[in-house]
């Protein structure tokens, strides 16, 4: 939960805002300057539905951020987040796919796995936990499907553990 607070606190203000989602929409686009304007504004789309839900759910005292302690609430009823977390796996995923053949290499993982702040030997084992193919890709859905289960509190086991050392 902390890792994935951290992470989320894109400007290390120690609380949620709006803002956080926008700079790291931009951060996770840039690091794919190859991919497509319709799959950009998805991702863009999806970091806001994100930010949208969680402040509906969990900005218990409508301050316009989400401190810690009300994120934390999130584990309780992870359900209330599987619709913005599914958006935003495929927009992502899609995105490591610029070309649009269904696959996402090793180094556009790496890209935007770094550029929303995990470690790069916590990329590497991660991705390596997908089964990357002798071309060094994985299949889209593999990675919609791991990104759905690292933030599903109740799966253990998974490809996801390796982003937290």
């Amino acid at each position: 939960m902390r890792l994935v607070f951290t992470l989320l606190d894109a400007d290390g203000t120690g609380s949620l805002e709006a803002g956080d989602f926008d700079l790291m929409a931009k951060r996770v686009i840039a690091a794919s300057p190859e991919s497509g304007d319709t799959v950009k504004a998805a991702v863009l789309a999806a970091f806001r539905r994100y930010w949208a839900t969680l402040a509906a759910e969990l900005d218990a005292n409508r301050d316009g951020r989400i401190s810690f302690e009300e994120y934390v609430a999130c584990v309780l009823s992870p359900e209330r987040f599987d619709e913005a977390i599914g958006d935003f796996a495929k927009a992502l995923a899609a995105l490591g796919d610029p070309d649009g053949d269904g696959f996402v290499g090793r180094r556009d993982f790496a890209a935007l796995m770094t550029a929303i702040g995990f470690a790069p030997a916590n990329i590497e084992a991660l991705f390596d936990a997908f089964g990357p193919s002798d071309a060094d890709r994985i299949p889209v859905p593999v990675w919609t499907t791991g990104i759905k289960d690292y933030y599903s509190p109740e799966k253990t086991g998974i490809p996801g553990d390796h982003l937290v050392g």
